[in-house]
């Protein structure tokens, strides 16, 4: 059985023993939309609070990521 997947660009060496890592999927839609007022409602911060988390989840799941495919360190 062969080895997982590396990846290299264009002779860097420092990214030619990365692996291919399992993907991760896009963003999902936006669930905030604009305040209709000069204040926002308890209910538009809270939906703008949900994006943020959603957003925080994923980074952090692309820098895991990275991080077992070697590209950054642990």
């Amino acid at each position: 059985m062969p080895g997982p997947k590396r990846i290299a660009y264009a002779g860097d060496i420092a990214l030619g023993s990365a692996q291919v890592v399992a993907q991760t999927a896009d963003l999902g839609a936006l669930t905030s939309t604009v305040a209709a007022g000069a204040n926002p409602t308890k209910a538009e911060y809270d939906a703008l609070r949900v994006d943020v988390q959603a957003n925080r989840t994923k980074i952090n799941a692309l820098l895991a990521a990275l991080r077992t495919a070697g590209i950054l360190a642990p």
